[in-house]
């Protein structure tokens, strides 16, 4: 994690935002959790998707006239792969496993990265990051064995939404990569919840019983507050933190946050209670470990920022 020769308010705070970036990051399964107490999964999906919309819609609409049509058709599919689908995911998969589990297995995200990128955008890569990418499903196959004091079957019906969502990461960062990098992150986030805002907030307020639950189930603004600070500290403030590492640092010290983040999720589920084996721990080992085989020596291949994306969270 060397930031390079930094002056030593710079160095501070570069890992200042790092460390606000753990804390934002791996907390982000725990609020979901807390969501899920008052909303169901579609509700908890479009509520996310609905407030950082609106978080952001004052950067995506300075933004949207300078763009082309071909742009816009690429942060739509990136704003529906990176930003709605998971969202949804995510949610639906907590109703069944635990938010530590949850936050461990959205480690997985490199790995993929590295998978679609070799296979769809022909990035060349090396053998010992295909290793790794084996060391870590193996990883994560253990871990949902593992999880919840629940067996294999049960487990993976929805650890798999969460493998799903973070595919889905992967083929953004590499869409990002391949279709959109002449464009700034700011301008990529802003825009692509700019596109899926309004279908986003037609499901919650079409479909959904959201506004009676507002006013009829106990709690339910609480909820929402969870749900808010996912939404605005967890997404839009934390993407654009994300940048600034990015511009004061290197690529290589602003993706060590993807081996931080597991930590956190872990740490919270423990404080909530949440089931804890000590075999999760050869299992975090195993994932951690393909994640850093699949970034070792990546500043030598197309690879590189590519992967250094794909910390792009929940």
């Amino acid at each position: 994690m060397h930031i390079g020769s930094q002056k030593p308010a710079q160095a501070t705070t570069a890992w200042l935002i790092l460390s606000g970036l753990v804390v934002t990051w791996g907390s982000s399964f725990i609020l979901i959790k807390r969501g899920l107490l008052y909303f169901d999964p579609v509700e908890v999906g479009s509520i996310r998707v609905g407030i950082t919309f609106l978080f952001l819609l004052p950067f995506a609409v300075k933004r949207l006239k300078n763009l082309s049509k071909k742009d816009i058709l690429w942060l739509s599919i990136s704003g529906f792969a990176g930003n709605f689908f998971p969202a949804f995911l995510f949610a639906a998969a907590q109703k069944g496993i635990d938010s530590s589990t949850a936050g461990l297995l959205n480690s997985l995200t490199p790995l993929f990265t590295l998978l679609i990128g070799l296979i769809i955008f022909k990035i060349k890569t090396k053998l010992i990051q295909i290793a790794g990418v084996i060391i870590g499903l193996i990883g994560a196959a253990g871990l949902i064995n593992s999880s919840g004091g629940n067996d294999f079957s049960f487990n993976f019906g929805y650890a798999s939404l969460v493998v799903l969502a973070t595919i889905f990461y992967a083929l953004n960062v590499n869409l990002i990569k391949a279709k959109l990098q002449h464009l700034n992150s700011i301008t990529i986030t802003s825009v692509a919840f700019f596109i899926v805002g309004f279908p986003s907030m037609i499901i919650l307020l079409a479909t959904t019983d959201f506004i009676p639950k507002l006013t009829s189930v106990p709690g339910a603004w609480t909820g929402l507050g969870y749900l808010a600070i996912l939404a605005v500290v967890g997404t839009g403030i934390a993407m654009i933190a994300f940048n600034s590492l990015i511009r004061i640092t290197t690529p290589l010290f602003a993706s060590s946050v993807t081996y931080l983040i597991p930590v956190v999720a872990l740490i919270w589920g423990i404080i909530d209670g949440e089931y804890l084996d000590l075999s999760f721990l050869l299992w975090i080992g195993l994932i951690i470990g393909g994640v850093l085989l699949v970034n070792r020596s990546r500043a030598k291949t197309p690879l590189q920022h590519t992967v250094n994306k794909s910390v792009k969270k929940i």
